[in-house]
């Protein structure tokens, strides 16, 4: 394995003054530009003050040093201080006064997502909207995995170091191919929902889409956080997200959120999610250090916003989850329509057999349904769940 160099080696390595940022440098804003009139003054500046290794570690990642405060960036990406404000504050970055914090890097944000404003490409509120998804999704994802790859260094490279001194070049050798792989995976997603989108069948429907959305929820899950200890109550929910999304994945679905003890999955197609879902439950179901599972799906109309899912077929599947048996799988007539409609359960369990009995070639169905009992649900009225099986189980 590549060694690792003692903290602030590599900065050397990264090239003199380029490096450190010196005051006649170009950042990553790239354009050739010098500070100039719109850049920082540096005698009105407040002083730049924070823990020496936190701002190489900084300066290393966005590849450039601190250079301008908000006013001055706001100006010299010709934008006003209402509208960088509010960029800033949607990627979930705290307000800072007018302290000396950002770079060339922040300025060249603010100008691209200002220009795709000023080209008509974006409504103002539509940029920030793309600036908080963005925001929203990065930050969990850059939390993760800063904790995961310092929890998993177990074995320091040299005897005495310490973790503080062995981040800075851990992230030295892990930050361009983690940043190409983000790239890659980005542009892979954006592909399979683009395909997605010009597959709907009218403009309507590219925002309140027909879909297929679950929920899977560990029975008991309050009372195991009072058992278990917090280290495997993590690898607990760990396991269980993992399993959950490699499923969702593998079967067409598409994974929408983990809520801890709770997966949100949605499918395009009922047979994707009823599959699914029974997956999750026979895979579960052999772990014998997981609690029982509950799933719950629902087919309907359904509102999509910055990746997520709302409306009432979102609030059904959740009330199917609440009232599901332990280890089964719970879906409303919506749906049990759709696999009927489909083939891929029969109309009536009885008709079935009777075909069958009568010598009438078998149909292959993949799915079973039985009807419940019909009961009120709050806030939605009196519905008829189905429960799911496989056929001839």
């Amino acid at each position: 394995p590549r060694p690792l160099p003692r903290a602030g080696a590599g900065e050397a390595a990264r090239g003199g003054e380029a490096a450190r940022g010196g005051a006649g440098d170009v950042g990553p804003a790239g354009a050739g530009e010098p500070a100039g009139a719109g850049g920082p003054e540096e005698e009105d500046d407040p002083e730049v003050e924070g823990d020496p290794l936190a701002l190489r570690l900084e300066s290393l990642i966005l590849g450039a040093d601190r250079r301008y405060t908000p006013f001055q960036a706001a100006r010299s990406a010709g934008v006003s201080m209402d509208l960088a404000a509010r960029f800033w504050r949607a990627m979930g970055f705290a307000d800072i006064g007018q302290a000396k914090a950002l770079t060339e890097a922040d300025v060249l944000a603010l100008r691209r997502l200002a220009g795709l404003v000023e080209a008509g490409l974006l409504s103002e509120p539509m940029a920030v909207q793309v600036a908080r998804s963005t925001g929203q999704t990065t930050a969990r994802l850059a939390e993760w995995q800063i904790d995961s790859f310092l929890e998993g260094l177990t074995e320091l490279p040299e005897p005495g170091m310490t973790r503080t001194e062995v981040t800075y070049p851990l992230v030295e050798l892990l930050l361009p191919e983690l940043e190409e792989f983000l790239v890659y995976v980005w542009r892979r997603q954006l592909a399979a929902a683009t395909g997605r989108v010009v597959q709907a069948q009218d403009d309507a429907e590219m925002v309140d889409r027909r879909l297929a959305v679950g929920f899977a929820d560990l029975v008991g899950f309050t009372r195991l956080t009072r058992r278990l200890e917090e280290e495997e109550l993590g690898e607990l929910v760990e396991a269980f997200e993992t399993t959950a999304a490699d499923l969702v994945a593998a079967h067409g679905g598409r994974l929408i959120k983990t809520l801890g003890d709770e997966v949100l999955f949605a499918a395009d197609d009922a047979g994707v999610a009823a599959e699914i879902g029974l997956r999750l439950i026979e895979t579960l179901g052999r772990d014998e250090t997981m609690p029982e599972l509950r799933v719950g799906i629902a087919f309907g109309t359904v509102t999509t916003r910055m990746g997520d899912v709302f409306g009432t077929t979102v609030n059904l599947a959740s009330r199917l989850t609440s009232i599901a048996p332990k280890d089964a799988v719970l879906v409303d007539g919506a749906l049990a329509v759709e696999l009927m409609r489909s083939g891929e359960a029969p109309e009536s369990e009885a008709e079935a057999a009777a075909a069958e009995k009568e010598g009438e070639e078998p149909v292959e169905y993949r799915f079973a349904l039985q009807p419940m009992w019909q009961r009120p649900v709050r806030g939605l009225g009196v519905v008829e769940p189905w429960l799911l099986g496989r056929r001839g189980t």
